[in-house]
């Protein structure tokens, strides 16, 4: 779903033209132009389908079963053809014919527990002033992620290089990796600005330094606490406190 989003959409700022948006069944692609209007794709997680729809009222679905990578990059850019919609994804990166796993009862945990934090992340994000990026997944790590920005530029960067030119924090969700191993939640910030490491945190959070230098809250702290999404919020909160107080641009 990204890599049509991307090889269609216009180019937006830190990579929001490839990322996806969280829906109570799982998780879409936002309007895709295509030579006779648009298009999008949802991932219906609750019934095992994708669902290709246009702005012309065309739809299509696709079962989602567990079919090898190469199988399922050729059922979908079969069905935009059928469609007649123009965006061909390169075959080369969806190579692999091993058989997929689809694990129906985790993945309904998994969007179960997606659509809690996509209300919470955006609840924080409502209470910015400054300028935030959308809630959205990012495919490469398979992070929900939300981007707040200070609005300073950083000093002796390239303003056109808007990776390391903007003054940011990211606030996310990732389901772990080889830094940390189980789901987690994490506040990072961009010049990393002194005492941000260390600053005080809820109980059950800790400051991560190896791998990736930030705040970290593991998801396992949520299920130990009567109100989860308070404990979750007032995270977010503390770390942006330490990060957006110390930043100076």
């Amino acid at each position: 779903m990204s890599a049509i989003r991307r090889e269609s959409s216009p180019r937006q700022r830190h990579w929001s033209h490839v990322s996806l948006r969280v829906v109570p069944e799982g998780l879409i692609t936002t309007p895709i132009p295509s030579r006779s209007g648009t298009f999008g794709l949802r991932l219906d997680l609750v019934h095992d389908k994708l669902r290709i729809l246009t702005s012309g009222g065309q739809s299509l679905e696709l079962p989602v079963e567990g079919q090898s990578l190469a199988q399922f990059h050729s059922e979908v850019m079969a069905a935009l053809r059928g469609l007649e919609v123009a965006s061909e994804v390169e075959a080369e990166a969806f190579s692999d014919r091993s058989s997929g796993e689809w694990d129906s009862a985790a993945i309904g945990r998994y969007r179960q527990a997606l659509v809690q934090i996509d209300a919470v992340l955006k609840a924080f994000k409502g209470e910015q002033r400054q300028e935030t990026s959308p809630v959205q997944l990012f495919p490469h790590h398979f992070d929900l992620a939300l981007t707040w920005f200070s609005g300073r530029q950083v000093p002796g960067q390239e303003a056109k290089d808007e990776e390391r030119s903007d003054e940011q924090m990211t606030f996310g969700f990732a389901t772990g990796d080889e830094t940390v191993a189980q789901p987690y939640f994490y506040a990072t910030a961009y010049p990393e600005p002194e005492g941000f490491v260390g600053s005080p945190l809820p109980e059950g959070a800790y400051w991560n330094e190896a791998g990736f230098s930030g705040a970290v809250l593991p998801y396992a702290a949520l299920e130990q606490v009567d109100e989860p999404r308070q404990l979750l919020a007032e995270f977010l909160r503390r770390a942006h406190e330490a990060g957006a107080s110390r930043m100076t641009g």
